[in-house]
């Protein structure tokens, strides 16, 4: 058995090594169109392949780079993973959380986790951002094992989504629901969400937060909504359509990140 601790360990020590930065503070887990707007918090004094570190796979997503960054922030040091390991890719729950665990291990406290997802309310829209209050993790499983009950109560730091509303007052919230994937809900599946309250769907996060908590890192959650989830729209869904919303809506979501990292 793989002792995924240790494993994290490694990867934090060659993370040092290779950036020279000894620990980081923040660390920032980038998803589906979020990639353009990362730029907007300055220029990286490091850029590494994930590959490079023990435990990492290759981006398997397009729009996902595949690249690990380090860069100062307002003094402190953020560690931006521009690309995961989605839990539909089927190397398990283990690999989809290492990159929050090698985040604690290089010292990160805080964690902010994004992804483009399907919306439910009326009145989201492509482009939006929406902080997560909540989630459901329909994937069936966890990235806990053993008898650690770790509890999940305020999972989506209330802190951290206040101090967005300061910046941002306009920013709405929703509970965000984790299919397994690749393939999208189908309309009767979002039909199920909606009765159960959720109002964001997608493919990733809900095991990463478990992570976090689990580490002791205070979580940030922010969808991008990218498109209208299925059966609301009247047209079939596509990735494209994703990575459209994302480039679109990048300078706000650089601006929102650029102010939210030297806060926390």
């Amino acid at each position: 058995m793989t002792d995924h601790k240790a494993l994290a360990q490694d990867a934090a020590t060659k993370l040092a090594e290779l950036t020279g930065v000894e620990t980081h503070d923040v660390a920032l887990v980038l998803g589906s169109g979020w990639l353009p707007a990362v730029d907007a918090l300055g220029t990286a004094s490091t850029e590494i392949n994930t590959t490079d570190l023990p435990g990492f796979h290759a981006a398997g997503v397009v729009g996902h780079s595949g690249k690990i960054r380090s860069l100062e922030v307002a003094g402190r040091r953020v560690l931006v993973f521009l690309s995961r390991t989605h839990f539909y890719e089927g190397k398990g729950v283990a690999a989809v959380v290492h990159p929050i665990r090698t985040a604690a291990a290089a010292g990160c406290r805080t964690i902010v986790l994004t992804n483009g997802c399907g919306g439910l309310k009326e009145s989201f829209a492509p482009g939006q951002p929406v902080l997560i209050s909540d989630h459901i993790n329909l994937t069936a499983t966890s990235p806990i094992e053993g008898a650690n009950f770790v509890d999940l109560t305020d999972l989506y730091s209330p802190r951290l989504r206040g101090l967005c509303k300061e910046i941002d007052p306009s920013l709405d919230e929703g509970i965000y629901v984790q299919f397994p994937g690749p393939h999208y809900e189908t309309p009767a599946e979002i039909a199920m969400v909606r009765a159960m309250g959720g109002h964001l769907v997608g493919m990733s996060t809900t095991l990463e937060a478990i992570a976090a908590r689990e580490a002791g890192m205070e979580v940030l959650g922010i969808s991008l909504v990218t498109n209208l989830a299925a059966g609301l729209s009247g047209e079939p869904l596509n990735h494209e359509e994703v990575l459209a919303a994302g480039k679109a809506a990048a300078g706000r979501m650089g601006e929102l990140l650029g102010q939210i990292v030297p806060r926390i």
